[in-house]
């Protein structure tokens, strides 16, 4: 009996069978549901930088530094409150948040950061300027795309926001 073309019943089910031993499956709705997280800190610890580097009169650089500084904070933060609510160890909440929103956060900050230098005016723009704010809304959506399948292909492999699921 001739099978070829057709899929064994049995292993329909499992033709992404790679995700079978690598921790949650790495379906679109979770890797929206990690970036989203990701998101959240990224943009109170990017707006937040922006405002400041802005309101200070700072120059691209400096405004720049302190928007990822913050954006990592805020993201390792949000992160650990919800590690370290589970009841686990200061530490080892640490050890959690980096590996689970490192990579997530550097591509997001890469994406959202590169966007707001690369708008001609946006990072010189007054708070009360919708250049700036459109600017900055832009980088935050733009990154968020593009974020996303990183993260996908991090959950599929157990790595990235995967770490954090044992301990919600």
């Amino acid at each position: 009996m001739d099978h070829s073309g057709h899929e064994h019943p049995r292993h329909a089910d499992h033709a992404d069978h790679d995700h079978a031993h690598a921790g949650p499956r790495a379906t679109w709705r979770t890797a929206v549901q990690a970036t989203l997280h990701c998101l959240t800190g990224c943009a109170i610890g990017e707006v937040l930088g922006m405002v400041i580097g802005t309101a200070a009169g700072l120059g691209n650089a400096p405004t720049v530094v302190i928007s990822v500084v913050l954006a990592f904070a805020f993201g390792y933060a949000l992160t650990m409150r919800g590690v370290l609510r589970a009841g686990v160890p200061v530490r080892q909440a640490v050890r959690i948040a980096l590996a689970a929103d490192t990579v997530s956060i550097a591509v997001m900050e890469l994406i959202d950061n590169t966007v707001m230098v690369g708008v001609p005016g946006a990072l010189d723009a007054g708070l009360g300027d919708g250049l700036f704010w459109g600017s900055l809304a832009f980088s935050l959506a733009a990154a968020f795309v593009l974020t996303t399948p990183v993260n996908r292909w991090m959950i599929g492999r157990g790595k990235g926001h995967a770490v954090v699921h044992g301990h919600h």
